[in-house]
């Protein structure tokens, strides 16, 4: 019986992944987590074959949090599972230890094929992933912002606190630094400073 576990922080997505796994015999759903805290609180007593890891999560980002979990927790096999199709993250998360990578719109038949497959030790992505990857140049322009990580990057920008841009967008603080790091992440850049300083030049903001 194959043990898996997800760490997401949508509910939806949680129990919709849920929903596709429940009834294959050879799978067993052992749990979830929203935040890195309560996955480190889970593994303490239970770890599973498989952990399918969001990239955008609260409190740090999914590649950083693969990386770690691959150090403390060799055994335990990730599955990069992410609406982010940014071919850069998609490398530096299986760079980091992902043995998989899905797109969170993959079928039923994708993920069950990616947790069988990486149980056995092979690595996988499926076929949307796999055309992103032959298809990426090093000439491809840079990862769009969505509306939000606009709004947050531009606030930065004039000078906020993390703070003030939660109480401005209505938003907990938690999320904006989530934000913020996920665009140091999508952009390859090594700070907040660095991040501004390449949109400006770029004029993404």
């Amino acid at each position: 019986m194959i043990k898996v576990f997800i760490i997401d922080d949508h509910e939806m997505i949680i129990q919709g992944i849920k929903s596709l796994l429940e009834d294959d015999t050879e799978i067993h759903w052992t749990g979830s987590a929203k935040t890195p805290a309560d996955l480190w609180r889970h593994l303490k007593s239970n770890k599973p074959d498989i952990l399918l890891m969001d990239i955008n999560l609260p409190e740090t980002n999914g590649i950083e949090l693969c990386s770690k979990l691959s150090e403390l927790y060799p055994d335990i096999r990730v599955i990069g599972l992410s609406s982010s199709d940014q071919p850069s993250i998609i490398k530096k998360m299986m760079k980091n230890g992902a043995k998989a990578y899905l797109l969170k719109d993959a079928s039923k038949h994708e993920l069950i094929t990616a947790i069988k497959k990486v149980m056995k030790g092979e690595a996988y992505v499926n076929y949307t992933v796999s055309e992103i990857l032959k298809h990426n140049k090093p000439e491809r322009s840079l990862p769009v912002l969505t509306r939000r990580e606009k709004e947050v990057l531009e606030l930065i920008a004039d000078g906020l606190t993390n703070t003030e841009i939660a109480e401005k967008l209505f938003l907990n603080v938690t999320t904006i630094d989530s934000h913020r790091k996920n665009m140091i992440t999508k952009f390859d850049v090594k700070n907040t400073a660095a991040l501004i300083k390449l949109a400006v030049s770029e004029k993404l903001i």
